[in-house]
């Protein structure tokens, strides 16, 4: 009876030690796990990474966003989106008043100024730069109506981009755009 008390004693004692204290083990198991988990990580980043397009294809589609603090009253800016030119016009109260003037029912594409630019915002007008008769691109603030002038063709679009003479069958079009700010659009 002695001995199988001695056994279980000394059981005891070697089952409570290792857990107390830690050995060389504990840290090569801590270490390889560290160092798989930083492995397969560095693996999986490459694989991840390339799902995502590539610099061309988000600046070929990407929205952009305009500052038009700087625009002064009356001038056209002109920025690209998607490969095409868009013209920001920072038309002057006088424009607006020309753009308003004419019955837009007997204009070749009827659109009234109020379509054509954001409510609140009138003063800004953003159209895609093209022509809309053979794709040129028009000159600003030239022609009979303050707007633009397709050398091409002859085409006239007043100060709200809409076609006043010309071959053009439609006015300048309209591109995808949000004001973010009194100050700051994004197209796209």
């Amino acid at each position: 009876m002695g001995r199988a008390g001695t056994y279980v004693k000394e059981l005891a004692v070697m089952t409570a030690m290792p857990a107390a204290e830690p050995t060389r083990r504990d840290f090569l198991y801590v270490a390889t796990a560290s160092a798989a988990a930083i492995g397969a990580a560095a693996a999986a980043w490459p694989l991840l990474d390339q799902m995502n397009p590539d610099a061309s294809t988000i600046a070929a589609g990407a929205p952009i966003d305009v500052d038009l603090a700087p625009i002064a009253l009356g001038q056209v800016v002109k920025v690209f989106w998607r490969s095409k030119p868009i013209f920001i016009f920072h038309r002057t109260a006088r424009q607006i008043a020309e753009a308003r003037a004419p019955d837009w029912h007997d204009l070749p594409d009827p659109a009234p100024d109020s379509a054509r630019v954001k409510a609140g915002h009138e003063q800004w007008l953003v159209v895609i730069g093209i022509c809309t008769h053979l794709g040129c691109i028009p000159i600003a603030h030239q022609g009979n109506y303050d707007g633009w002038f397709c050398p091409c063709h002859g085409s006239q679009y007043d100060s709200a981009g809409r076609v006043r003479v010309g071959p053009a069958p439609n006015n300048l079009y309209l591109p995808p755009y949000a004001f973010l700010t009194e100050r700051k659009i994004r197209i796209g």
